[in-house]
């Protein structure tokens, strides 16, 4: 990747020596290298962000859990800076081009907000991921598993199929459109939202924006002449009884939210997965021999693959000191989970993959899913489809293999995250 003129998000690679930009295809193409030789530099080290503002990294283990953990560290800057909007992101959506209408549909998310309104929000929606309401709903995960499972050999050209387009993906979009409430009709039009969100192009950002803004609004006009049992309905329920405990532009962001962060990472964990298993012959054999291993097979794939490699940016709400650095108030913060997860200083070998290795029944031992406050509220149901899936795929086909040589799989090179564009096997 060059930092063309006409890329965006590249342009400000190199402009400042010694400080890398998160767009520096050294941490594009092999984030695991690239972040784990920022790691070794120092618990802080100081870096640009996509719109070349500064940011410190924090890239080791137990500093970003106690980021993570730690509430003067705040994920919205203007109340970091008493009410003072200067917010990378916002310069970010103005770089693409987007309306400033519809910023907040991005960036006043409940991944953005701080305390009261993150706790207000999350409280609406955390009832939908309760353990038990997740446990209820695995045996209808089970049956999409199995549909589509069944249905892999029709999608078939010359024996090779794509199990990124045909099953990593329509599992968690058929499971989180059936809790959410979107009816199956339009699923194939949020995978395709989804996948222009997480390409940072900014004509295809213009062109999905709008159009899916507008789609969730008539979906709660729609719904709301028939509600039903599904969490949209309950959300047009709390925002009709008491609408200043849910705004309109919030329910629509949570609805955008939920479904989006709740297939797209998932879908990923599931390509990232099966592609490691697939080549590490050792783990796999120990996984399909001891069916009972997925929960803790699918944590060490979250550590070693999993498909968000850093956070939402945190700010300073005061000056801190940490870890030898002073970190001035409205300062942003870049924690870094990928190499959080393959440091040292906690994992003995952490370069190797082994299922083995997370104790059964013990809190995590990784960051895949954040921590604190901003835990994934969906981490339960994320590791539940990854156990569904992986135990069903290699269960109905046992013979499975990749039909490329694994160099040759290809991942879009996008900051922040590591995904296949295609997962091509031979089952």
């Amino acid at each position: 990747m060059s930092a063309s003129p006409t890329n965006p998000l590249a342009v400000h690679v190199g402009k400042h020596p010694g400080e890398t930009n998160v767009m520096d295809p050294a941490l594009v193409i092999d984030p695991f290298k690239g972040y784990g030789e920022l790691r070794e530099q120092g618990p802080v080290v100081r870096g640009r962000f996509l719109d070349d503002s500064p940011v410190w990294f924090i890239t080791r283990f137990d500093d970003v859990r106690e980021v993570l953990r730690d509430q003067r560290f705040v994920n919205n800057r203007s109340s970091a800076l008493g009410g003072v909007d200067d917010n990378p992101l916002t310069r970010l959506m103005e770089t693409m081009g987007l309306p400033e209408e519809l910023h907040p549909y991005l960036l006043e998310t409940i991944l953005n907000a701080d305390a009261p309104d993150h706790t207000r929000l999350r409280r609406l929606v955390s009832r939908a991921f309760t353990a038990r309401k997740i446990n209820d709903l695995r045996p209808r995960v089970a049956q999409i598993a199995d549909e589509l499972l069944a249905q892999l050999p029709g999608h078939a050209e010359n024996g090779v199929v794509d199990l990124i387009e045909h099953f990593a993906y329509p599992l968690p979009i058929s499971v989180i459109c059936e809790l959410v409430g979107i009816p199956e009709a339009d699923r194939p039009q949020w995978r395709q939202w989804g996948a222009d969100l997480v390409s940072l192009s900014p004509e295809r950002l213009r062109a999905a924006v709008p159009p899916m803004i507008d789609h969730i609004h008539e979906l709660i006009r729609e719904r709301r002449g028939a509600l039903t049992d599904d969490l949209l309905s309950e959300l047009i329920r709390t925002h009709d009884d008491d609408g200043s405990r849910l705004s309109d532009v919030e329910m629509a962001t949570l609805v955008l939210t939920l479904v989006f962060a709740g297939h797209e990472t998932t879908a990923h964990l599931i390509g990232n997965g099966t592609a490691a298993l697939l080549t590490h012959p050792d783990q796999l054999r120990l996984l399909t021999s001891d069916p009972a291993l997925l929960p803790r097979a699918v944590h060490e794939l979250m550590r070693w693959c999993g498909p968000v490699h850093v956070t939402q940016l945190r700010y300073a709400s005061e000056d801190i000191d940490f870890a030898g650095t002073t970190i001035r108030k409205g300062e942003a913060v870049q924690l870094v989970l990928v190499s959080a997860n393959f440091d040292p200083r906690h994992y003995d070998d952490p370069d190797r993959l082994d299922i083995t290795r997370h104790p059964a029944g013990h809190a995590e031992n990784h960051v895949g899913f954040g921590h604190g406050m901003h835990y994934c509220l969906g981490a339960s149901l994320a590791r539940q489809e990854g156990e569904v899936a992986l135990g069903k795929l290699f269960a109905r086909y046992p013979d499975v293999s990749l039909a490329v040589e694994p160099d040759r799989l290809e991942r879009p090179e996008l900051p922040g995250g590591w995904r296949l564009a295609s997962l091509p096997l031979r089952l």
